[in-house]
């Protein structure tokens, strides 16, 4: 079966890790917004110009522009067999786009899978992330804004996709192999 996933939860869930687990276990791409960014501002596409543009500015790179980006990696040649996205949607805006993408390259998705793990956790493995990996932007203070934005914006969408039986929920604390068993035995039993 094709695998068409979204891959949510706050920071620190583990998001980017059980992403590149599982694309390595389906052969397909891990997609991640920050690393479609990164792509076009490095190489200098036409969207990631418009993109630099925002950002020379101090400002957010607006919906409509990250909606064009993210459409234009779907559409990519590696994506037709299936893939994993992490880091969009945002908002209820973004899943309007989203769905609207979809309908047009006619990819339905074929799940959503939240990672789950309490703010504590989260807390301390950012904490440990930032001290391993020296990213000054991680104080506490920070990582707390992070995980509110989370909750206010973010978390909220997964009821959209509940609501639509698209939604599986899975612990993110624990071996990331059991995890991603995890995972991958329920999506199994979706056929």
């Amino acid at each position: 079966m094709v695998q068409r996933l979204l891959i949510m939860g706050p920071q620190g869930v583990g998001k980017g890790t059980q992403a590149a687990l599982l694309a390595n276990n389906y052969g397909i791409p891990a997609i991640s917004t920050g690393d479609i960014f990164r792509y076009n501002l490095k190489n200098g596409t036409p969207l990631g110009k418009e993109a630099q543009g925002y950002i020379d500015k101090g400002e957010l790179v607006p919906d409509e522009l990250t909606n064009k980006i993210v459409a234009d990696r779907l559409g990519m040649e590696d994506a037709k067999a299936g893939w994993i996205l992490d880091g969009y949607p945002r908002s209820a805006s973004q899943v309007q786009a989203l769905d609207v993408m979809l309908d047009q390259l006619q990819t339905p998705l074929t799940a959503v899978v939240a990672l789950n793990a309490d703010r504590d956790v989260l807390m301390e493995r950012m904490k440990k992330r930032a001290e391993i990996e020296g990213r000054a932007d991680d104080t506490p203070e920070v990582i707390a804004k992070r995980l509110d934005v989370y909750a206010k914006e973010t978390e909220p969408l997964l009821s959209i996709y509940k609501e639509r039986g698209l939604l599986i929920q899975v612990d993110g604390v624990g071996a990331i192999d059991e995890i991603s068993s995890t995972i991958i035995a329920q999506l199994s039993e979706r056929g």
